[in-house]
């Protein structure tokens, strides 16, 4: 189940990450909020605290954040590596419900706000089923199956 999330997570993370504008990075709802850059930095840094998590250490580490493109990239690295622990033999250090309800849904949030931001910026996502969504175990990358059913 817990493969299933991560798997959810990059297919909604996906959606909302791709075709963001020129200068999305820097857009804040508010001036005490982060920027996307700065949450997209911080759900990279989630996902490495998973692994580390899975991994029987949970060292959290904060990162700046860099380039769109290049946090983009570490973001769909960092749900691979975490996805190929948790699909290893050995069973992850700490047990699957506090890796989803920590990480994992603290990351699922944030793609919420990012989504929220586009639509802040007229650059909005189409609003989807996802019930539908075909998601799957392991697909954890940008590439993802295209929607089945979307709506405005």
């Amino acid at each position: 189940m817990l493969r299933h999330a991560v798997a959810t997570l990059a297919y909604r993370a996906a959606k909302v990450l791709r075709g963001a504008p020129a200068g999305f990075e820097n857009f804040r709802a508010a001036p005490t909020t982060r920027t996307a850059g700065q949450i997209l930095a911080h759900m990279v840094d989630l996902l490495e605290w998973a692994k580390t998590a899975a991994d029987g250490e949970a060292i959290w580490r904060e990162s700046e954040p860099g380039a769109w493109d290049q946090d983009v990239a570490r973001f769909f690295a960092a749900l691979e590596n975490l996805d190929e622990q948790l699909a290893a033999e050995t069973p992850p250090a700490t047990s699957p419900e506090k890796i989803f309800q920590g990480p994992i849904a603290d990351a699922l949030t944030h793609v919420g706000q990012l989504a929220t931001l586009r639509r802040m910026i007229d650059s909005g996502i189409r609003g989807e089923n996802y019930f539908r969504a075909e998601i799957t175990v392991g697909r954890v990358g940008m590439d993802q199956a295209p929607p089945v059913r979307e709506f405005d």
